[in-house]
């Protein structure tokens, strides 16, 4: 049925096959037709001090302002990463801005952080009903100097702070000029000193424990890995996510839009993404890591695990594979 679903859509731009998706899945929730839609997955995991009801997530990305968490959560995933988020609203970059690959399974995107702001993702979150594990992923506005991203990063937390069960600082999004300069050296040791101190703060005074994830790029070398894997252990991350999306474009070499500016993802950065998190669990053997890259059936959510992940988390894959590609990784991993 999703094959048929994915044809109409696939004829629309994909930026607008995204909206229709969306809303089409919300009218179903409320109809309560997802209950026919792939399987649910009961396999209970414990990590961060979080129980998962199974080890598939969505990835951020889907639903920047968490519009959509009711019928995304009903689709059976363990748990529901929303945003990129943003203290201020802003449009992201021009349209067009989404390109499909279907030959290889990719997308590449150039959205730019477009988001209604943090306070509109928090209302979204405190009126939806959806009871799993939440996600919200912050990041800094384009105006924002990159010397003063510490100050968006830190007004994002303290406003998600008491809505999320983990909060995700994305540092690795190749659309944001300078961003993935965080990563490194002593911006990001000034920026995840800033950020766990003020969510040990958070913590105490909101009675609750809300553990903070990085995410970071596949484009490092094995040095970078270990030179950031030294700077989680330093601060005392409680998870790293691996990975974002790809600068490469060697696997999609002359195909139609290889050549657009942005991020690839899909099948493409599977392995990019494997390598890192390979890296990640040789310094790193007992910090969570939650894999995304690539997934697109049972087989490639387990071989995550196998390079080092605990969790995975859905994106291009779930565009073509569509709802029954959660229940087959759930299962597979379960």
């Amino acid at each position: 049925m999703y094959l048929l679903a994915r044809s109409l859509l696939f004829r629309l731009d994909p930026e607008t096959a995204h909206g229709v998706a969306l809303t089409s899945l919300d009218a179903g929730h409320r109809l309560g037709l997802d209950r026919w839609v792939g399987k649910h997955v009961e396999a209970p995991v414990t990590l961060m001090g979080l129980t998962f009801p199974n080890r598939v997530g969505l990835a951020a990305g889907l639903d920047k302002n968490a519009e959509h968490l009711d019928a995304l959560g009903a689709l059976g995933f363990g748990f529901v990463e929303v945003g990129t988020v943003t203290p201020k609203p802003q449009p992201g970059n021009p349209r067009p801005r989404l390109f499909r690959l279907p030959s290889k399974g990719a997308i590449i995107n150039r959205m730019g952080f477009n988001n209604a702001g943090v306070d509109a993702l928090v209302a979204n979150v405190r009126m939806s009903r959806y009871a799993g594990v939440i996600g919200i992923n912050i990041g800094k506005n384009l105006t924002t100097p990159v010397e003063n991203a510490v100050d968006d990063y830190l007004t994002c937390l303290r406003k998600v702070h008491a809505h999320a069960h983990y909060v995700t600082v994305n540092l690795s999004s190749p659309n944001t000029p300078g961003l993935r300069n965080l990563q490194f050296g002593e911006h990001l040791e000034a920026l995840l000193g800033a950020l766990v101190a003020e969510k040990h703060r958070l913590d105490d005074a909101n009675g609750r424990r809300v553990p903070l994830a990085v995410k970071i790029a596949p484009d490092m070398s094995d040095d970078e890995v270990a030179l950031v894997s030294q700077a989680l252990t330093a601060n005392a991350v409680d998870a790293v996510i691996a990975t974002n999306t790809t600068v490469s474009r060697e696997a999609v070499a002359g195909l139609e839009h290889a050549e657009e500016q942005g991020g690839l993802s899909g099948l493409p950065v599977f392995e990019p993404s494997n390598r890192v998190i390979h890296e990640l669990r040789r310094h790193l053997p007992t910090l969570p890591i939650i894999g995304v890259g690539g997934i697109d059936s049972g087989h490639a959510a387990r071989t995550k695990c196998e390079a080092g992940a605990d969790l995975v988390q859905l994106y291009t894959g779930f565009i073509y594979r569509g709802p029954a590609l959660v229940g087959e990784c759930a299962g597979a991993l379960a």
